[in-house]
């Protein structure tokens, strides 16, 4: 019994060594989606998610910041880019680079309050809550950051922006997981592509963004599950999104739309995110990321 009480001990040591380990191993992934207009020119989208930054974390700062390297034509930010009260400075740093860029952004939760101390497990049994007597981060100084760059702030709100000859136009929700969203007055001029943003892919979120005509949606906040098994995937997204979509590019509500049969369906893009709260900082088979989303001409 106490060599399988000491075995079990150093596999869970391994493991915790290698959550720590992995959660700095950032990575891009690149994908495409086939959804602009024939005879387009691509557009190389750099989505960025979930940073929770806190002001020690110059390693991961100076990591989004070479980001800007790709030189991406727009920058899609669906938030929580906070975890400490006096991080905004370390975010807008480490965004710095990118704001240079044309860019739209929303919200998530951990942009309005910091997170505690909390039982990481509780985590797997039911989506997080935020109770209301946490400290409260100083959103207005990352929204003008943000915004007086040239971003287009989407928190329940609409913009447009001119990429590489294309139309975008772009409705946004504030965070569904504290149930701030609301779907901004109707527009019918579509451009020559909707695209939906929001940081936690509810369900009803997802449904309002395609019902306004969204051809894709772009997410965050489930951290791709955080700690995955090999093989199997995400355990849960912290929403009520399945778990066979906490990360990557696919089909909404049904199979892909360039698939057979998903033909009424958007493209989803959910970000598994850069950081974690401080207070679980491991993650397991899902290394952080930034994506490379290139938005590609249909076939004429």
């Amino acid at each position: 019994m106490k060599r399988v009480v000491t075995a079990a001990g150093v596999v869970a040591a391994g493991a915790l060594a290698w959550g720590l380990a992995e959660a700095q191993a950032f990575t891009v992934r690149q994908v495409s989606a086939p959804v602009l207009k024939p005879g387009s020119r691509p557009v190389r989208v750099l989505h960025v998610s979930d940073l929770h930054m806190t002001p020690g974390q110059g390693r991961k700062a100076a990591w989004v910041r070479s980001l800007a390297s790709f030189r991406p034509d727009l920058v899609i930010n669906t938030g929580d880019n906070l975890a400490d009260i006096d991080a905004v400075p370390t975010v807008l740093n480490a965004l710095e680079p990118l704001l240079e860029f044309p860019g739209v952004f929303v919200h998530g939760s951990n942009d309005y309050y910091a997170p505690r101390p909390k039982n990481p497990f509780t985590y797997f049994s039911s989506p997080t809550k935020v109770r209301g007597d946490e400290a409260e981060h100083d959103i207005e100084a990352l929204t003008a950051g943000m915004a007086d760059a040239g971003w287009l702030n989407l928190n329940n709100d609409r913009g447009s922006l001119e990429i590489m000859g294309s139309t975008l136009s772009f409705v946004g929700l504030d965070d569904p997981h504290l149930e701030r969203d609301a779907m901004p007055a109707p527009d019918k001029d579509r451009g020559d592509l909707r695209i939906g943003v929001t940081h936690a892919p509810y369900l009803r979120a997802l449904g309002a963004l395609r019902g306004d005509g969204a051809e894709v949606l772009i997410a965050g906040h489930t951290h791709g599950g955080q700690v995955c098994v090999p093989g199997m995937g995400a355990l849960v997204t912290n929403c009520d999104l399945d778990t066979s979509r906490a990360s990557g590019l696919h089909g909404w509500p049904g199979a892909r739309p360039d698939a057979p049969g998903g033909e009424d369906s958007a493209w989803l893009h959910v970000s598994a995110g850069v950081g974690t709260s401080p207070y679980a900082p491991i993650r397991f088979a899902c290394r952080p990321e930034a994506t490379m989303l290139t938005l590609m001409p249909r076939p004429s």
